[in-house]
């Protein structure tokens, strides 16, 4: 893919860019969710055909209170399905979710396009490896790290505050010459917000300039505002705050269910044509 750019940004007809999500780890929080390296590279290869923009493969899962692994682990994970879809489907968009620089790395020397990094950069080497390479990179907000984060989080404003530490490591980037055009920022919902705090920031797009990731799908979250303890029943309340999002402007979702969103950002172009950029 020579221009990525326009694939950070929603579509013209004003559908959200949709990431399926792709975890490659035997702990992850929706356990339908869940594959080994075969069963990952099938999933994969079915989102692109869903409607899928991007497939988000991630190796070490960041649910709340979800242990580290070593990057070795990590990568020996991620790396076979990222080739073998790279293979598969050689225009295929791919982003590696990991907080690690060595994974991210081998990630994109294994065929990914973009960095998806729920830690904001916090690595060190992360920054100057997106810098040196020039990828798509996906900055999202964490109070606090997995283990730790949803023990009562706390802010005076966490719209500002939350937006105001992505722009300020977005623009870090940009003045070291990263195209902006090339960063998301993520919000982060649920990685060390309470249910107030994501429903603010659900409230409102950011008015910066940077494309915009929402990343809700099955999250716990439902459980508080509806009642649905399981994930697997989950996915009407997802789908409810895609549809926000879209006539929120935002421009990427990061979803398990592609074909689901799909239908329903399609759906809802036709019947808003207004929103059509």
């Amino acid at each position: 893919m020579d221009d990525l750019r326009p694939f950070l940004r929603r579509r013209p007809d004003g559908r959200c860019r949709l990431m399926g999500i792709l975890n490659v780890t035997p702990d992850s929080f929706h356990a339908a969710s869940r594959v080994d390296v075969d069963g990952a590279i099938e999933r994969g290869l079915v989102m692109w055909s869903a409607g899928a923009d991007w497939v988000d493969v991630g190796g070490e899962s960041t649910r709340p209170g979800a242990a580290p692994i070593d990057s070795v682990e990590e990568a020996a994970r991620v790396v076979p399905v990222i080739q073998a879809l790279r293979q598969a489907n050689p225009d295929g968009l791919i982003s590696i979710d990991t907080r690690r620089s060595d994974v991210a790395a081998a990630a994109l020397d294994a065929g990914a396009n973009m960095v998806n990094d729920v830690s904001g950069l916090r690595d060190p080497a992360m920054e100057s490896l997106v810098i040196e390479r020039g990828c798509a990179v996906c900055i999202m907000h964490m109070q606090g790290e997995p283990g730790n984060m949803q023990q009562n989080p706390t802010y005076d404003d966490v719209v500002s505050e939350v937006y105001e530490s992505l722009i300020s490591t977005a623009n870090k980037l940009v003045s070291k010459g990263h195209d902006s055009a090339m960063i998301c920022l993520d919000p982060g919902i649920g990685f060390g917000k309470n249910l107030t705090h994501n429903l603010e920031l659900l409230h409102c797009r950011s008015n910066s300039d940077y494309s915009i990731l929402w990343g809700v799908s099955r999250k716990s979250m439902f459980n508080q505002l509806l009642g649905r303890e399981e994930t697997d029943d989950r996915l009407a309340g997802t789908l409810g705050v895609a549809a926000h999002a879209m006539l929120e402007g935002v421009d990427i979702l990061r979803v398990h269910d592609v074909e689901a969103h799909n239908d329903l950002l399609t759906t809802l172009a036709t019947l808003r044509p207004e929103l059509n950029s």
